[in-house]
């Protein structure tokens, strides 16, 4: 018996637990409910929320699968270590990392790496351009750090976008844009939260970027799971 057919209720509720989890954590932020506890509480829980909804699920893929998973679990871990901005900010870096790292893998199980040339050339100005706009404001000791990470992410988002491109015309090519819309969403959130901290300015930051930045690990998961192929 799978694990979608012993748990179907449960893996059903999660999507909503998980949205309502997100507006706790969202709500925590001074413009709204001013209640930082609230984040501490419901921001792992909205990340564990998507983790068990991928862990629940059929796939066609089991090894995607693992490699999905494994991400989220370093997200979660990123997301426990910036309840310290400050102090967790580094930690939390090499965390989110690892998980663009992670679903790199996943998704070159699909379409191997630099499938689509365009894909990543039009990624690599997306975040040239949002490095320049931010690295006046990094402090010296960051800016490797941040360089590296940049680079991961936008690697992750131009493979999720390279894997939709070349499948486009497969079955399941819906599933596939959606993964690549979550890449997408993931650069604009890490954007958003970014520009905050080194530069400021940004309206409820909070409401931005977490909604963009969990909207992004749903649509990720989505490659974790899938009808599995007839045998």
């Amino acid at each position: 018996m799978s694990a979608d057919s012993s748990f179907p209720t449960m893996r059903r509720l999660l999507p909503f637990l998980g949205a309502v989890a997100a507006l706790l954590a969202i709500a925590s932020a001074p413009w709204a409910l001013d209640r930082p506890w609230l984040n501490v509480v419901f921001k792992p829980l909205a990340t564990l929320c998507v983790i068990a909804w991928s862990a629940l699920g059929r796939s066609d893929d089991d090894l995607v699968k693992r490699w999905i998973v494994l991400g989220l679990v370093f997200s979660l871990a990123g997301d426990v270590a910036l309840l310290w901005p400050v102090q967790g900010f580094l930690v939390g870096l090499v965390a989110f990392l690892l998980g663009h790292v992670s679903y790199l893998v996943a998704l070159t199980r699909r379409v191997r790496f630099l499938a689509s040339p365009p894909a990543f050339g039009v990624w690599a100005i997306v975040a040239a351009s949002v490095l320049a706009g931010l690295w006046a404001g990094v402090p010296a000791e960051l800016r490797a750090p941040v360089l590296v990470y940049v680079c991961a992410l936008a690697a992750m988002a131009a493979q999720a976008t390279s894997v939709w491109l070349v499948r486009r015309g497969a079955p399941g090519a819906g599933r596939w844009r959606t993964v690549a819309i979550g890449g997408a969403l993931f650069v604009l959130s890490d954007a958003i939260l970014a520009r905050d901290k080194f530069v400021g300015g940004i309206p409820m930051p909070t409401l931005f970027n977490l909604s963009t930045y969990w909207l992004a690990q749903w649509f990720i998961a989505r490659a974790a799971v899938g009808a599995p192929q007839p045998r």
